[in-house]
């Protein structure tokens, strides 16, 4: 009698740190994909997105304001990013905001950054399309810093050489 009660608060423990486990996970997802608060779409129209990823974050003014809900190709040269974002940031947001992709530290995640337009505009509303810039691509600024090396490693040796002639008094002049 004493065993099956044990066994019975123990399989009654076990349910109930299921259940709370369960839920916990339940609202940190919903958070996550902001199931939870009100929110409002919006969508920007990218030649490339660069690596963005559905569920990446949306960030405003430094602050994750929203999720990317849905990544889609429109034709070959333009990709649509929708997002989702919280209620309480709209009356920041303007119609002629710019939405830009850049990464979570140097080599991080892929993130949408909204940076507020300039000067006065109308708020902007549920379903709206906001400019966009293109992502920096990292590829192509590695690719100029490799030139910028191999032509400063060139000049180095030629300066190299120079102060050489000019330690050991030669002419400068008689290679050339």
């Amino acid at each position: 009698m004493k065993n099956d009660s044990k066994n019975k608060i123990r399989l009654g423990i076990f349910i109930t740190v299921g259940v709370v486990v369960f839920i916990l996970a339940i609202y940190f997802i919903g958070e996550k994909q902001q199931l939870f608060r009100s929110t409002f779409n919006i969508s920007g129209v990218f030649k490339d997105v660069g690596g963005l990823q559905v569920g990446g974050n949306v960030r405003f003014a430094g602050i994750n304001v929203g999720v990317v809900e849905g990544i889609s190709i429109i034709t070959d040269t333009s990709v649509q990013v929708d997002m989702i974002i919280d209620e309480s940031v709209r009356k920041f947001i303007n119609k002629n905001a710019i939405a830009n992709i850049g990464t979570e530290g140097l080599m991080g995640n892929k993130i949408l950054f909204i940076s507020p337009g300039k000067g006065k505009a109308v708020t902007i509303e549920d379903k709206d399309q906001i400019k966009t810039a293109p992502p920096i691509n990292l590829d192509e600024i590695f690719a100029s810093l490799k030139g910028t090396i191999d032509n400063t490693s060139e000049i180095t040796a030629d300066l190299a050489k120079i102060t050489t002639y000019i330690k050991d008094g030669k002419e400068l002049l008689e290679d050339c």
